[in-house]
């Protein structure tokens, strides 16, 4: 090639590259097409580049059909073209397409690279398909393939996504195995996953294993971590962390510093939050709409509106354009706090500004103003909605329940699910609480086999808040009918279900049955723990009781405390307070006076402190028996230790003070 076509040719290259990188895609693939027309075939970066571009901005068909016009004009692609190919059928959802692309690169002699394999990994991990990517990956392994450590990253990164934390936990052991070495970003992944998952003990356990193999935290990492501790209800670590971090010197950027300023609004601190947002500035990091936005939702928090609407009006003078998170927090701050109307009139504000409110904003309106008692205008505005979807209906079962009017909501709840949709899980659980609370099970039962006929999966927990509110009415045929379907239906019951089963049987006097609970449960390879033993115990020393005060029983006592205890023994489960104070007051109530001091003095020499109601058991047991010195030295005891009496001990004190005298002067 001469000189001139030479210049020529890196012209029309240098072209098409200006109108790529300017996102004007149709003008730079004419001008390729004009310049082929020409006998001129374009350079494989130039094209390389624009199928890029227009894969990451979603023009993927597009990229496809020009790389198949180009190959028919004579175009020849290289290994970085087959790797954006793949990544492009990838995002199309074409998983096995690129089986064939690597077919067509051996047989034009190329050698797939190590980002050629990643993408197929990546890209069936983006999929949802991060176990396919994992076989993938070892199957490439074993065939020698050049695997580098961003293919498994994107596997373990894929399984945190589908939140399989085990998997992706497994993966990186592996990994280990392999002798490749983790990098930040594999850390980083995994972090993430546990994080999202609100393991944050495992979170933080993995940011120190990699501190300690001299790897570098960031930015990223840290807001992990922090928006995790932000989640779980901690947002004064989060602040504390934070200020930790500072000191250090590592660099935080935006999005950590928005993470503190929610904590600190969650802390009703939205002051200093303002003054961190100068601090934010002045280290050159510039305030969005988030942090705005996180800012009005603090204020709305703590109902000052007028400072809410205050940093709106200066985020729209700053030239930032409220979106619908904005609008969606100023809503709910307006129906939350009673102004029903203004919320109301919002909605026509937003469609001005062309932001259309969305369901969000709807279901914020409607439950805040349940929430503010405003039911009447809840109803109303959910009545004016024309196209009412399932979380506009949840709101209003969750807003009527806000309202405690629960026959209103479990009547919404039907009306949705007669129409064969069902209301989300949150808005169930919600409903179902409520209905336990006030003793509605019949209904409660029933919302579980709606659920059930919807195909939808009720949670073990809310199964185990209708077999608790059944054993506590007392119903334990229902009790036991649920606890049955839930076995039949191909669920396994946990340790908390069982114990509230034998708990529900041991009020009912019914200890054999509570028993045979415990024996099943075994059976199926569920350990009890202290709580199912302390139901026992409770249920053994309450029969006792039972029998020492019955003309007929005077005297008689089961061995059922003794071998459960043994029992307990034999499982490895000690007792806790809660258990030994159960003892002790089981003992004390049927005159096993020796027996309870025995326990007392145990408790205590397994290092475990006992509480006031350990306390008010044991002298409330002493003063009964007259034994009002030794009480008072408990009472000095427990005082000695922080604790305050209640009014339970200083009654059972002047009894037995009264009880004492009397004896006395009788005597």
């Amino acid at each position: 090639m001469d000189h001139h076509n030479l210049y020529l040719l890196r012209a029309f290259d240098g072209f098409v590259k200006t109108c790529v990188g300017l996102n004007m895609f149709d003008e730079a693939i004419d001008f390729l097409f004009q310049t082929r027309r020409r006998g001129i075939v374009p350079d494989v970066l130039t094209c390389n580049f624009l199928f890029n571009r227009l894969v990451e901005h979603g023009e993927v068909d597009k990229a496809l059909a020009i790389y198949e016009q180009l190959k028919r004009f004579g175009f020849r692609p290289n290994c970085y073209t087959y790797t954006i190919v793949i990544k492009a059928l990838c995002k199309k959802g074409d998983l096995m397409q690129p089986v064939c692309v690597f077919e067509e690169m051996e047989r034009v002699g190329i050698t797939p690279n190590s980002y050629c394999y990643a993408a197929y990994i990546e890209g069936l991990c983006n999929n949802h398909r991060s176990d396919l990517g994992y076989e993938v990956l070892q199957a490439f392994r074993k065939g020698n393939a050049p695997l580098e450590v961003y293919a498994y990253v994107a596997v373990v990164r894929g399984f945190c996504n589908e939140m399989k934390l085990d998997e992706a936990r497994g993966v990186f052991d592996d990994m280990e195995r392999q002798g490749v070495v983790p990098d930040v970003f594999v850390y980083s992944a995994l972090i993430h996953g546990y994080c999202k998952g609100h393991n944050l003990l495992k979170a933080l356990d993995l940011h120190d294993e990699m501190i300690s193999r001299g790897l570098k935290s960031n930015c990223v990492i840290v807001s992990y971590i922090l928006r995790c501790l932000g989640k779980i209800g901690m947002p004064l670590e989060v602040v504390d962390q934070f200020k930790e971090l500072k000191e250090s010197g590592m660099f935080l950027d935006g999005v950590v510093y928005n993470i503190v300023f929610d904590a600190l609004c969650k802390l009703g601190k939205v002051e200093d939050a303002i003054v961190m947002s100068e601090d934010m500035k002045s280290k050159g990091l510039a305030l969005d709409v988030k942090h705005y936005t996180t800012l009005i939702n603090g204020y709305c928090l703590q109902g000052d509106l007028v400072n809410g609407f205050r940093v709106f009006k200066e985020m729209s003078d700053k030239g930032f354009k409220p979106d619908i998170v904005t609008y969606n927090v100023l809503a709910t701050g307006l129906s939350r706090n009673g102004h029903a109307c203004e919320a109301l009139k919002l909605l026509d504000y937003m469609e001005s500004q062309g932001v259309k409110p969305n369901t969000t904003t709807h279901k914020l309106i409607i439950e805040g103003l349940c929430s503010a008692g405003k039911v009447l205008e809840a109803r109303a505005h959910f009545n004016s909605l024309e196209d009412k979807s399932v979380e506009i209906y949840s709101a209003m079962v969750n807003g009527y329940c806000e309202a405690n009017l629960v026959k209103k909501s479990y009547e919404i709840f039907l009306k949705l699910s007669n129409q064969g949709n069902l209301a989300n899980d949150a808005s169930c659980f919600k409903l179902l609480t409520k209905l336990c609370l006030t003793g509605d099970t019949e209904k409660a039962v029933m919302l579980l086999e709606r659920m059930l006929l919807s195909n939808v999966k009720p949670s073990i927990k809310m199964f185990s808040k209708v077999l608790s509110a059944l054993c506590q009415a007392g119903d334990m045929e229902s009790a036991l009918s649920l606890f049955n379907s839930f076995v039949l239906r191909g669920f396994t019951p946990d340790v908390i279900m069982y114990t509230i089963m034998i708990n529900g049987y041991c009020r009912m006097n019914c200890l054999q049955v509570a028993y045979d609970l415990l024996q099943d449960m075994k059976r199926r390879g569920i350990k009890p723990d202290v709580i199912t033993y302390t139901v026992l115990l409770d249920g053994n020393l309450k029969a006792n009781l039972r029998r020492c005060v019955s003309p007929r029983g005077k005297g008689k006592r089961t061995s059922s405390v003794s071998s459960t205890l043994r029992d307990m023994e034999q499982m490895e489960i000690n007792p806790d307070v809660v258990c030994y104070t159960v003892l002790i007051d089981g003992h004390m109530k049927t005159n096993d006076f020796q027996e309870a001091i025995s326990l007392f003095d145990k408790m205590i020499d397994s290092g475990l402190e006992p509480n006031t109601v350990t306390y008010t058991a044991l002298v409330s047991g002493l003063c009964n028996k007259g034994h009002v010195e030794k009480a008072v030295i408990l009472l000095n005891e427990m005082s000695s230790k922080g604790m305050t009496p209640d009014v339970h001990i200083i009654s059972a004190l002047k009894r037995g003070i009264i009880k004492a005298r009397r004896v006395k002067f009788h005597n």
